[in-house]
Formats: structure tokens, sequence, C-alpha cells
């Protein structure tokens, strides 16, 4: 924290240039290629606009005598081969082929193959002004048809453009849903779905932006937009730090003394979650301890830990009292429904206790409790291993897959980390800090949060400055964990994927909406690099261009 699959074999098809000798002129001529931009929700109620036009051409050549050509022509040799289509994150193969394309009409409709991918379809019928017409069996000019069929990572998807029409199929609903993604970009952006055929996965399986909403209170409203933009970004999680020592800002039933007046309603968290899962996005909730909890000791100051002089140590409770597990206990129970996906963060980071040259002699009652529980030679580490041990087992009644901060695992400890802990690695900069390589080289699962390249953080405190898209897109990697340096090949499988994150170390630094603009470039630079394991073709300053085409 600041205050702290499969991969496709991608054969790469020539590209050519060719000069259009019969240009596609009947979509054009009969009004059939205008698109319509509906809202980002999917309804008809949003703003509309026209589709741009092809970039295929659509001037009128000699020989059509000024006729209009057939709405839905076949693909023919007349046409040049199509390219691949421009897309944030770019896809990884594109077989090109010789035809128009795909636009989408007023008459056209989204039609399924299966019950199970109905909100897919009605999505994307609403994005592009479609009817969406549910599950048909028959075959119309214009389909576009949505299906599950084939094996392997749940996250892939084929679309295939041809014959006037677009199927988009996966082995699951998410792979669809990322296909109608690219769709989606593929006429923002020009007009038109190129022919041919995309064959397309994720490199990492984590794809992550953080939130805290602890220092800094953002809207619901703001985090659904997020939801959106993260969504059509093919991102699959979003991170909420709700507790901290600035506030608490979830609203609670088992201990609502803790709540901070600015906070969000359980309705209103029910909202985003159901939101974020109709866009295959997991909400990933953190509540940290045994640090950061000063929203929870404002409240119950008895449990704030002291030194052996009687002088508070900010944020941090006191594990040697059982009543600091217990409430803690009882909000990892309580949200634990709240939030649906089977994903938690502990956070486990900065207890001060061990910040400390000897926390044996500075918090003696931590001393006694671990020398108590593990035997003579307990510490204060094992006691705070022991903690973040507990709360694991909490959580994992609840059949969640968990990690916490790489400064809340220790070296040197009788009592062991859980092994199914994921780490998040943020930093090197703790006392007693390990490379990422003793982690992987223990046989963990790393999720990369590197300071150095993926935080964002208000006001710019300590070193920290904003990151931007460009530094991302050209220097960074899953495999750069920390600082700028990238761990060896041989660890890549273990390294799940990464998170962008916003710190709200000074909240008033930046309203919302500097917020949403200075992480616009660092979100697209960040999922190119998770999506795509390859070098990207685009220069920096083309993806750029390319991101404010797509908006």
């Amino acid at each position: 924290m600041s205050q702290h699959k499969r991969r496709v074999a991608v054969q790469q098809v020539g590209r050519k240039q060719a000069v259009v000798a019969v240009a596609f002129v009947g979509t054009v001529a009969l009004g059939v290629g205008v698109g319509v931009w509906a809202s980002a929700d999917g309804g008809g109620g949003g703003s509309v606009g026209a589709a741009p036009s092809s970039s295929g051409g659509a001037t009128a050549s000699s020989g059509t005598g000024g006729k209009s050509a057939s709405p839905t022509p076949s693909p023919t040799r007349s046409y040049p081969l199509s390219q691949a289509p421009r897309t944030i994150p770019a896809v990884r193969s594109h077989t090109a082929e010789h035809g128009p394309g795909w636009q989408p009409r007023r008459a056209d409709r989204v039609v399924v193959t299966d019950g199970r991918l109905a909100d897919e379809g009605r999505l994307i019928a609403g994005e592009l002004g479609l009817t969406y017409a549910g599950q048909k069996s028959d075959t119309r000019s214009g389909d576009v048809r949505l299906a599950l069929k084939g094996s392997g990572n749940p996250e892939s998807y084929t679309m295939t453009v041809r014959g006037g029409r677009v199927d988009i199929s996966g082995p699951a609903d998410a792979g669809v849903f990322y296909g109608t993604r690219t769709l989606k970009q593929e006429v923002h952006g020009g007009g038109t779905a190129p022919e041919g055929v995309v064959r397309d996965e994720p490199a990492k399986p984590v794809r992550g932006f953080m939130l805290d909403i602890a220092r800094k209170p953002y809207s619901a409203g703001w985090i659904e937009d997020r939801i959106r933009e993260l969504g059509d970004l093919k991102y699959n999680e979003l991170g909420l730090h709700f507790s901290d020592d600035q506030g608490f800002r979830i609203e609670s039933s088992s201990h609502p003394e803790i709540v901070s007046r600015d906070h969000l309603t359980k309705a209103q968290v029910k909202d985003i979650v159901a939101l974020a899962a109709s866009r295959h996005i997991t909400v990933v909730p953190e509540i940290d301890s045994p640090g950061h909890l000063g929203a929870v000791i404002a409240a119950h100051p008895d449990l704030q830990l002291r030194n052996v002089n009687g002088v508070a140590t900010r944020g941090a409770v006191d594990i040697s009292k059982p009543g600091a597990a217990k409430i803690v206990d009882d909000l990892l129970n309580e949200y634990a429904g709240l939030f649906t996906g089977g994903q938690w963060h502990l956070g486990g980071d900065e207890y001060q206790a061990l910040t400390v040259s000897n926390p044996q002699a500075s918090y003696p009652q931590l001393a006694a409790a671990a020398r108590q529980k593990y035997g003579p030679g307990g510490t204060v580490t094992d006691l705070t291993t022991g903690w973040l041990g507990d709360r694991a087992a909490t959580v994992r009644a609840h059949h969640k897959t968990m990690r916490a901060w790489n400064d809340g695992f220790f070296r040197g400890t009788s009592v062991q980390a859980a092994k199914d802990l994921q780490v998040a690695y943020w930093t090197g900069k703790e006392i007693g800090a390990r490379q990422p390589v003793e982690y992987l080289g223990a046989g963990r699962k790393v999720i990369n949060y590197n300071d150095e390249f993926l935080y964002y953080v208000l006001g710019q405190p300590q070193t920290f400055v904003y990151p931007t898209g460009q530094r991302i897109y050209e220097q960074w990697t899953p495999r750069v964990i920390r600082g700028t340096t990238a761990v060896p090949a041989r660890y890549d499988s273990q390294i799940l994927g990464g998170s962008f994150a916003v710190w709200c170390d000074y909240p008033n630094a930046q309203t919302e909406s500097q917020v949403a603009n200075g992480i616009h470039l660092p979100l697209r630079a960040t999922i190119q690099k998770l999506w795509d394991p390859r070098t990207p073709q685009l220069s920096w300053t083309s993806f750029r261009q390319l991101s404010a085409k797509l908006g």
C-alpha cells in the first residue's frame, strides 16, 4: 500500500494494401451502414449517434452505373484483404479475409444459441442499437450470433465476420462477453468489424483495478462508471479498500459505530457487485488488519496498540486482546455474503509493532502473548503471522481465495503463513523486504501491484509520482514485480496478473473527474500488457491516438 493460457499460437497473417477496384456502396447508399451507439448500460435511452463509416471505403467506382449494390453482398476478391481490428487491448490473432466486413443496421438482430448468454446479448444489442431477439436457431443476414461452444480457457473467444454476419463463440460466457467488447470497439472506432476470424484470450487470469475508498469516499455512480470502463477493456477485478485509519466506508449491521458519515449503503454495494458481475468483474473487498484500523479504533479506543511507555501506535490494534480479533472476524463474516465473488484481500501490511528495532521490548504484552501461544521461543512476528492465519481461516470458511500484501509475510518465523495465501506484491521498501523470487521460489502465486508503475497516489507523497501510460506501455510487464527488473521467465506461470491501484493519501488532491482522467491512459496501457504478452505492435503515439479514437 502507499503508506505505506494457455497462449494462443499466433500466426501473423501478412497484410497488404490494395486499391479497391469495385467499392462497396450499398450499405451507405441505402442508409444501412448507420449504427446506433447507445448508452453504456445497453439500454435504449442513451445518447444515439451514427457509427463512423468503414475505412474499407464507401466511394462509388466506375462500373456501378450509380446504382446501389446489394445491402449484404457476399465477400469476393474484389474487396481488399481486411486489416486486423484496432482495439484495446489488441486481439491476439486475426486471420484476414476479403470482404466488406459488418456494420450495424437498425433492422439487424442479436441472437443467442443458449439462454445463459441472454445478458451478453441484451447488452451488446442495446449498445449497437440492434434488436435483441433471444434464443433462435435460424440465420438471417446482419445477425450477431452468440454461442457457447468449444473448450479451453473460459475467457477465450472466436469471432468470425463473414457473409454479412458476426458469430462470437467461446467455451464460457466470459469469453463470449469479451468478444462482444471487441465488436463494440471495432464499430465505435471505425464503423465496421473487419472481415475475418479473431481468436483471442488473455495472457493473465487476474486483470485488476483497485480503488481506495477508505481515505476518499467515491460516489456509487463514479464507481459504476469505472466498472463499465473496466468491462469494455476486459478487466476482470475491481478491488475496494474500504477500511483504513481515515474511514470505514460501507454500512455495517454488526458494528454500525465504526461506519463513517460518508459511506456506501449495502444496497449500493449490491448494485455495484451486480453491475460488476454483469461485466464479468469480481469485486475484491479488503478489510486491512492488524494495521490500518484507525476507523475501528476511533470507536473502540481500548483496542489500540500501545508501547511499553503507553504511547498509542497509530492505526494498529493490540493483537494480544481477544476483542480485536472478534471485531475483525465479525466484519469479515458480515461482508462475506455481500461480496459474492470468490476473492478476498486480507491486507496484513505495515503493522507498526514490527517497524521498531526490538518489538519484544517495545511491546511486552505482544511478546507475552506470543510465548503463551507458541511457546518460549514465540515472537511478535510469530503472533502477527498467526493473526493473519486466523483471519484467513475465517474467510476460508466462506470459500474465498485469499491474498495479502507482501509485507505481511515474514521470514524466519516459527509460524508460517497459510499456504493458500496469494502474495499481493506492492513494494520492497519495508524493513526486511524480500525480493519477489523468494515468494515465487517457495511456490507462492503472486499478483503484481508494483508501486513503481501501478500506484496512482493522490498528492504524490514521499517518492510517489503519478504513473504514466507511456511508462507502463513501454517498460512494464507482469514479470516486473518490484522496481524495474523482471523476474526470470520460469516464474511466469506463478504470476497470476496485476492490478493498477488508486490510493488516496491526500484525498483532496484530485476530484473524482481528475482521477478518472488521470488513470485513463494508465488503465489502457496496463490491460494491454496483461492481455497480450508480446511487445506491442503499435508505438506509444499510435496507441494513445487509438485510445482517443475509441474513447
